[in-house]
This record gives C-alpha cells, sequence and structure tokens, in this order.
C-alpha cells in the first residue's frame, strides 16, 4: 500500500466505503475528471497532458513536479474515489492522454506499426511514441491484425504454453520479497507444496505479455481461455454451472444484482458475487451475466443497466423459478451448494496440463 493511500483508506473505512478495483464507475470517471480539472486550476498547471506526462515537457518538468509535490497531487487526484491512488493515476493518464483519441488506424497506419513491430517487437511504449499512440491501443490494434492469430479449439501445445506463460507472467509480477520467501521454502524443502493468493491467479496479469509468449492467439483469446481452465482448476471439475445448479445460480444472481441496486455496471464487485456461483474467478461470473442479459432481455444494448436488472428480476426470474420446479420434480435431482470461495491455492493445482483442457468446448449451461 502506499503511503498516500493510509489517510484516505481509514476515512473511507470510517464512512462504511469498500475499496474498489476493475473497471472505473461512470461516477468515478466524473469524479477523476472533477479533480484533474481542480488541480490545474489550483496549481496554474496549463493542461492535464503537462500534468501527466510531465516527461513530455522537459523545459517545464522540475517547476511542474514542485507543484505537483506542494499540493499534494496523490491526495487531490485520489478525492471521493475509493481506490488506491495508482489506480486513480492510471485511470487519469489513460483518459487524459492526447494519443489515446486518434480514431481509427488508417492502412498506412497499419502498415507503419506491422513495420515497427518487426522492427522493435513487442516494446509496445517505443512503438507508441513512433506512431503517437498510447502503447496499450497499438498492442491491441497489432493483436487485430496479427495474421499468426488462430481461431477454433485450442491445441494441446497452445493449451500448455498458455498455462506456462500465464505462470510466468504472474511469478515475474511478483516482488522480489515473494520471490525470495518462495526460494527459500524449496530450498528448506524441495518437495514442498508452494501456495499462491486467489487474487494473483486472475488480477493485474499483462494479458499481452501473455499474448506474445502464446503467440498464436490474441490476449482476448488468452484471457478467456483462462478463466476456463481456471475455473476448472477452482471448482476441481464440479460442473457448478449446468443443469439444475445453472438455473439455481441464475436466480441467484438476479436477486443479488436487484438487491444491491447499484446504477452502473462497473459499480459491482464481481469478486463478492462469484460466491453465489460458488469457487471461481470474478471474470466467470461476468461470461455468465452477459450471456445471461444477451439472451433473456430484448434490445439490452438500449437500455440503461437499472432497466436490464429490473427485467431479470420481473420477467425473467419467475420463468426460471418455474423451470427449476418441474426440474426438481424429478426424482433424485438435488442441488449444489456453492462452494465457499479458498484464499488459497497450490501451485501444483493450477499449473499442470489436462487433455481435456485443450478441448476449447463451453460444457456449461445444458439442461
Amino acid at each position: 500500500m502506499y503511503r498516500d493511500d493510509l489517510g484516505r483508506f481509514k476515512e473511507f473505512k470510517a464512512q462504511g466505503v469498500t475499496i474498489k478495483f476493475g473497471k472505473f464507475s461512470v461516477k468515478e470517471n466524473q469524479q477523476l475528471e472533477k479533480n484533474v480539472q481542480e488541480f490545474l486550476s489550483l496549481t496554474g498547471i496549463e493542461n492535464a497532458d503537462k500534468l501527466l506526462y510531465t516527461d513530455r515537457y522537459p523545459e517545464e518538468k522540475s517547476v511542474i513536479t514542485d507543484l505537483k509535490r506542494k499540493y499534494a497531487f496523490r491526495v487531490h487526484i485520489g478525492k471521493g474515489i475509493a481506490r488506491p491512488w495508482k489506480l486513480v493515476y492510471y485511470r487519469a493518464k489513460k483518459m487524459f492522454d492526447v494519443n489515446n483519441y486518434k480514431g481509427r488506424y488508417s492502412k498506412g497506419d497499419t502498415e507503419k506499426l506491422k513495420i515497427y513491430q518487426s522492427l522493435h517487437g513487442n516494446d509496445w511504449k517505443k512503438i507508441g511514441e513512433m506512431v503517437s499512440r498510447s502503447s496499450l491501443s497499438v498492442a491491441l490494434k497489432f493483436s487485430q491484425i496479427n495474421g499468426q492469430i488462430n481461431h477454433g479449439a485450442w491445441s494441446k501445445t497452445e493449451t500448455q504454453k498458455l498455462i506456462k506463460a500465464v505462470e510466468e507472467v504472474i511469478l515475474k509480477k511478483m516482488s522480489p520479497q515473494e520471490l525470495n520467501e518462495m526460494d527459500s521454502k524449496l530450498q528448506l524443502n524441495p518437495e514442498g507444496r508452494l501456495s499462491i493468493v486467489r487474487e494473483k491467479l486472475y488480477k493485474g496479469i499483462s494479458w499481452v505479455e501473455v499474448e506474445a509468449r502464446v503467440e498464436t492467439r490474441n490476449w482476448m483469446q488468452c484471457k478467456s481461455k483462462w478463466t476456463e481452465i481456471l475455473t476448472k482448476r477452482m471448482t476441481n471439475g464440479r460442473d457448478v454451472y449446468r443443469g439444475v445448479n445453472a438455473l439455481q445460480a441464475k436466480i441467484n444472481l438476479i436477486e443479488r444484482l436487484y438487491e444491491i441496486n447499484v446504477q452502473d455496471v462497473n459499480e459491482i464487485d464481481w469478486e463478492d458475487l462469484a460466491s453465489i456461483i460458488g469457487d471461481v474467478p470474478p471474470s466467470y461470473v461476468q461470461t455468465k451475466f452477459y450471456k445471461l442479459k444477451a439472451t433473456c432481455v430484448p434490445f439490452w444494448q438500449k437500455k440503461t443497466f437499472p432497466e436490464i436488472i429490473d427485467y431479470l428480476y420481473e420477467t425473467s426470474l419467475p420463468l426460471l423459478k418455474e423451470k427449476l420446479e418441474k426440474k426438481m420434480e424429478k426424482k433424485g435431482t438435488e442441488i449444489q451448494a456453492p462452494a465457499a470461495p479458498k484464499p488459497v491455492f497450490l501451485f501444483r493445482d493450477i499449473f499442470y496440463y489436462d487433455d481435456d483442457d485443450s478441448e476449447g468446448e463451453d460444457r456449461d449451461e445444458k439442461s
């Protein structure tokens, strides 16, 4: 935790506000924009680009840095936003980066991107500077145009590379202290069982980096496939979203979303909602919710989030309950209670290869 976050977090805790992660809501984006504009007015710094990308202005860098320090930039920018300062800062840089709003790539832009990637590999920061776009923008665009990308079922080799790539990227991101602790445990007991906190299995993973290691799939395919594999590992292969279990999970999900009564999908704590289905990653629940609204709510793209939830609660929920009742009449039909989320997993229980992993079939929701 950053020192600047300590005071803020204590205030949020006193107010009963939970610290959030994941996507920013519309309300948070508006608050962040307000914080940046207020800081610019307070300090006299000319614009957000100079404030957030100070290195682009070497002649003014020392003056701007002094102003940021004098007026507590870190504290000010995070005002009213219950998130770690670093996440707020990254979001501000993305929102106010002029290189993020260059519009569509022309044919010439795309050809340049291919040439620069062949020269500099996946150094997206350098390539982004060369084409005056953000590093994220060029990385994502290259994923779309990369002719090496496969589609359809994953092969055994691809799946093995993905599992290895995710493990390597997770280990790479660990702090030196964490790595030293792991190394010490192995030296003391080479046959010992190393463990990993569950959040590290799906939070903060650089999917662009995973894509580069897998080579034949883009980052979206890698993330989706990893969610599938991780869910299978966490649940020990149990069918947590199949048959009557799927119906009950949908009912629980709709009721919980109606109960929490949020105005924006980005305000949802998917980590908390995951327990409705069982010991699964948050992205798994997000995928199931997307499928639920897409299949049950007519013209959902034109509805607000509260309207979507109201429709699911008032129209879809009674139908799901009726369907579940009929299925429960069959002798021997039982609903499995969702397993409580485990805080820690053994490395060996997650990072191994199973022939079933490469099938690429969605076996869920058959009822």
